[in-house]
This record gives structure tokens, C-alpha cells and sequence, in this order.
């Protein structure tokens, strides 16, 4: 049997220390499944992770504790205890031996001596350390059996421990290798390290937990684990990613690095240098390039550089013989140079992203959350004039800050689609935020099914069930189109993502084009980010005059 002993840390093993970058993009992916930052820091501990970083997968609580349970199994299916303190009670009786022949000698087999401790050696306990116990006071008359008697009961403790481990579990041992009685200890002692440290895994109690006694027991790669596990959220916090307390919370620079993650996974399908060329047909917002000038032409605006068009007026009139310096400077048109421009449009985009119950299936919903977190992103770095905001509806429909969209998920239990909703909010956002190429982006997977209509107390909410097979939703249907026709009015453009292909949704979304005049895509989750980036930047490209 192997003797384990427990030590510090001593310095000679191998080093690691956590992928701060590969942790985040980890619980991001949880968080795009709809968990919030708390229960996905609580699945990563409980089912682990991949460590890409530190080319690892990091073993979750389940997995250790699993470990830990087939290794207390494989010690029951190895050894035999039956036997575990035999030797011990030989020794016991062979010291009883002893004594009982120097008693008889020295005062015969009928004394008060021999009587009392015959009924002491001879009671009916069964157990090994309660008879070691009966003769706890007794004065040997044999000094040597004495002095052996003593350190039995020196032992005693460890052997209750054994007797009662044994009385609990020794029926569990049904392995061909019989175990002595200090391999019986040893065994007692490791299955109690292993299930108490499975009991502290189970219940979270990592300040228990020994890494160089994890080491002992299961390896290198499950104390590293644990102690990733143990530091997962300190390391989090210490990199400025999340805000701990109860409730685990997002930094905003753990939010715009998940969006730049985001948008990471969107562009490897996309073609290089997209980014940063918005195209438009129409003058925007100038923006001017000191370094380069021209001569103004016929329809210009009258932007000049005044340095460049009096040196050019200076030089112009010693061209012609004049002297420098001599008298003021009379400029000709020809003179005027005016700086070169960079026309850009300013865009507020609005996404509608669809929250009700179906959005949860076949992966939509996390698909539609990533190329959200990513525009966001893509629109902060490569667009800052262009306001972004996003709305989600179900039932009905909120602004969803970018600080919260993270965490949001599909609203459990709601089927609705209350898309009129979506429209109205969007319109209200963009109106706040005024532009000439306005637009709103809807991911949806369904039909209108849930509106506004105005009643005598007010707006009333209604929900409308699809009449039929297949059916539409009639009333929704209107209401979302005439808000349609509202948007329409306001000169803001709706273009459509649509995650199913089934005939009533395809059927309102066409009438919503023909309408707005907007585009429809189908597309499935998968394909979503490359399908709505290149949309997006296809129709903001710079353009130089």
C-alpha cells in the first residue's frame, strides 16, 4: 500500500495561471444561451471549460467529483478488510496470556485478582478497542505485558476510527488484496480525504480544498483545474471584467470585449478590409483633410484654405514680375485652393430583436444576441458618428441598453409577437437621434401575433392566436402594417431577417417590403452575422470627393 503525505506547494511544480481572455469568451458563450453572468460563472464551475490559451480543458465540479468517487470505488473493488485487525487482537491476547499466567503464579487461580481480571478479559464486547478498554486500569503483574498493553492503548483512538469505518463500510470492500491493519488505516485515511473533498466540491467549499492534497490524490491536471475553478471569478474581477458581490455584473469592458468577440466570429466570413468604407450616393457630414488641398472648381463650396490661397496669390504676382512684399495681394479665382473633404452619412440603426419563446429554438436566439453585441462593436469602432440601439419584443417591447444585452434571453413561456410594439419604440429612438438614412434591422422568426389598439381607457394590449392551420393572425397583422406605413412616412427604412421559412411568415414580411420598400433576407442562425454585416457596411462605405 503507497503512504500519501500532504505538503505545501514546494515550488517544483509546473506553473499556470489563468486565460483571463479564453474564461470571458467562455462565459460570453454561455451568456449569448441566455444565461445570466452569475449562473454561467456557476455552469463553468460546475461542468468546466476549454482553456485555449493554456491549450486545456479545465475540469468542472461534476467531473472531479466523478473522479473522485471511481477512485474510493476502485480502493472497495482492491481490498479485503476482514482481516484488518486480526494481528492487533493476537497481540491483545497473547499480552493477556501473559498476565494471566503471572497472576496465577503469584496469587493463584482463585484470587480476587485473577477474578477480576478474567471478568474483564472475558466480557462480551465486541469490538477490539471497548476490550482494550475494560483493561484500561488494570496494574499488570507482568511488567513487559504492561509496558505492551500501554501502547495499544496509545493506538486505541485510531482504532475506534478504523472500527467504526469498518462497521459503516466494510462490506463495500470486495477486492482479492487483504489489507493489514496500518494498509486499513491508510485506506480509511484516504477515502475520507476523497469523499470529504467531494463534499466540499458539491457544495462549493473551495477554501477547504488542499491543491497539493488534489495533486496527491488525482494529478496535476485536476489540481490545476480546481484551482482555475477556485480563481475563475477573482481573476475575472482583478482583469476589470466583472463586478463581484451576490451578483456577478459585467464591466463595460467586459461588454464591449465580448463584442468585439462577437464581431471577431462575424468578420471570419467576411471578406478583409469591409470595415470603415461607408458608400453613399448623397453629400453627408464633411469631414476635412488638412494635408490636402485643390483648386477650387465651378460648383464648389467656397471652404478654403486661406494660407494656400494667399501664397498662391503671392506667388502668382512675383510670377509676373511684381516684387514680394510689395503692397497687399489682389487673389483671382484661379488663386482659390480649397481643402479636400470626406463625405460620410450618418446612420441610426435601429435592431428589433425577436425575444418570444420560439426564438429559443435551433439556436436563433444566441445567433441573433451575437451579431447585436457585434454591431455594437463594428459601430463604435469603425462609425462613431452612427447612433445603434436595440429593441426587444415578445408580448411587447423595451429598449434593451447595450450594458444589459448580455444577459437578456428569450421571455420563457411567452409565444406572442408583438412587432407593431418593436416598431413603435424604434421609431420614437431614431427620432431622438435624427439622420438622413435612418433604419430599422428586424430578426424575427414569426408573424405578428400580439398589438396595440386604442380604446375608450386608453391603449388596450391584445394577443391573436393564428386562425387556423397555417393561418395568419389578422388583426396583428394590420396593426404591425399600418405602423409599417407610419414608419414608412418618416423616410426610415425596415430591412427584414427572417430565421424560419414558414409561408405565413414569408407572406407578411413581403407585404411589409412592398410597403416600405426595404429588403428581406432568410438566412439561418448560423449564416445571420455575415448576411446582416455585409448588409450593413454595403451601405456605408466612404466615399472621397
Amino acid at each position: 500500500m503507497k503512504a500519501y503525505r500532504y505538503s505545501r506547494w514546494d515550488g517544483t511544480q509546473s506553473e499556470f495561471s489563468m486565460d483571463v481572455q479564453s474564461a470571458l469568451e467562455q462565459l460570453s458563450e454561455l451568456m449569448m444561451e441566455g444565461l445570466d453572468a452569475r449562473e454561467a460563472l456557476e455552469w463553468m464551475r460546475e461542468y468546466g471549460f476549454p482553456m485555449a490559451g493554456m491549450n486545456m480543458r479545465v475540469m468542472g465540479r461534476e467531473e472531479l467529483v466523478r473522479e473522485l468517487r471511481q477512485q474510493v470505488d476502485s480502493l472497495y473493488q482492491q481490498y479485503d478488510m476482514d482481516s484488518a485487525t486480526d494481528a492487533l487482537a493476537d497481540r491483545l491476547e497473547d499480552i493477556l496470556d501473559r498476565e494471566q499466567g503471572a497472576l496465577e503464579q503469584s496469587h493463584g487461580f482463585e484470587s480476587a485478582r485473577m477474578n477480576d481480571f478474567l471478568e474483564r478479559r472475558h466480557g462480551d464486547d465486541p469490538r477490539l478497542a471497548d476490550r482494550i478498554e475494560r483493561l484500561r486500569d488494570h496494574v499488570f503483574e507482568d511488567e513487559q505485558a504492561g509496558e505492551e498493553f500501554r501502547e495499544l492503548l496509545e493506538e486505541q483512538d485510531r482504532l475506534r476510527q478504523l472500527e467504526d469505518f469498518l462497521e459503516q463500510r466494510g462490506d463495500r470492500f470486495q477486492g482479492s488484496e487483504s489489507a493489514d491493519y496500518e494498509t486499513a488505516q491508510e485506506l480509511r485515511e484516504r477515502i475520507e480525504a476523497l469523499e470529504q473533498m467531494a463534499r466540499d466540491l458539491q457544495q462549493g467549499n473551495f477554501e477547504g480544498i488542499s491543491p497539493e492534497q488534489l495533486q496527491e490524490l488525482l494529478g496535476d491536471p485536476a489540481a490545476q483545474s480546481f484551482v482555475l475553478l477556485r480563481d475563475l471569478e477573482s481573476e475575472l474581477e482583478n482583469a476589470g471584467y466583472l463586478r463581484g458581490g451576490g451578483d456577478a455584473e459585467l464591466t463595460p469592458r467586459a461588454i464591449r470585449a465580448i463584442g468585439a468577440n462577437a464581431l471577431a466570429d462575424v468578420y471570419t466570413a467576411l471578406r478583409k478590409g469591409l470595415q470603415g468604407q461607408h458608400e453613399t450616393q448623397s453629400r453627408g457630414v464633411g469631414l476635412p483633410r488638412p494635408d490636402e488641398t485643390r483648386p477650387w472648381q465651378f460648383g464648389d463650396d467656397l471652404d478654403l484654405d486661406i494660407v494656400r490661397t494667399v501664397m498662391n496669390g503671392v506667388s502668382r504676382r512675383v510670377s509676373e514680375g511684381g516684387a514680394f512684399g510689395s503692397g497687399p495681394v489682389r487673389l483671382a479665382v484661379d488663386d482659390f485652393e480649397v481643402r479636400e473633404m470626406d463625405y460620410t452619412t450618418q446612420t441610426t440603426t435601429i435592431l428589433l430583436l425577436d425575444m418570444s419563446w420560439s426564438m429559443s429554438w435551433a439556436g436563433r436566439f444566441p445567433a441573433a444576441k451575437r451579431v447585436a453585441l457585434a454591431m455594437d462593436q463594428l459601430i463604435r469602432s469603425s462609425f462613431p458618428r452612427d447612433h445603434f440601439g436595440v429593441v426587444g419584443f415578445s408580448t411587447q417591447a423595451r429598449e434593451i441598453s447595450i450594458r444589459e444585452l448580455p444577459e437578456v434571453s428569450w421571455d420563457v413561456s411567452d409565444p406572442f409577437t408583438n412587432l407593431q410594439d418593436g416598431l413603435r419604440i424604434a421609431e420614437r429612438m431614431i427620432r431622438e437621434f435624427p439622420c438622413s438614412s435612418p433604419q430599422i434591422i428586424v430578426i424575427t422568426d414569426g408573424q405578428p401575433t400580439a398589438y396595440f389598439e386604442p380604446g375608450p381607457a386608453g391603449e388596450q394590449l391584445r394577443v391573436e392566436w393564428p386562425s387556423g392551420f397555417g393561418g395568419i393572425s389578422p388583426h396583428a397583422v394590420a396593426q404591425t402594417l399600418k405602423q409599417v406605413r407610419r414608419v414608412t412616412k418618416q423616410g426610415i427604412t425596415i430591412n427584414t431577417f427572417m430565421l424560419d421559412d414558414a409561408p405565413e411568415l414569408l407572406g407578411f414580411v413581403e407585404q411589409m417590403t412592398q410597403i416600405n420598400q426595404g429588403r428581406a433576407f432568410y438566412t439561418s442562425p448560423s449564416q445571420l452575422g455575415s448576411f446582416l454585416m455585409v448588409d450593413y457596411i454595403a451601405h456605408k462605405k466612404l466615399r472621397r470627393r
